[in-house]
């Protein structure tokens, strides 16, 4: 159900016909697919150990 309500969010769906759409979706459903999606794109800087080379 991520995908969908993401794939809405990106078409200019706002929130409310979301629900409308999928009544077994909640506001905070809404907010928590936009929350997990803003960690899986979060920059994150991992350290390489000295005298590995890629």
């Amino acid at each position: 159900m991520l995908s969908v309500i993401l794939d809405n969010l990106a078409e200019g769906i706002g929130p409310d016909e979301i629900l409308a759409s999928y009544p077994s979706l909640s506001t905070e459903d809404i907010h928590a697919a936009i929350a997990y999606a803003a960690e899986l794109t979060r920059e994150q800087i991992v350290a390489i150990p000295e005298g590995v080379s890629g």
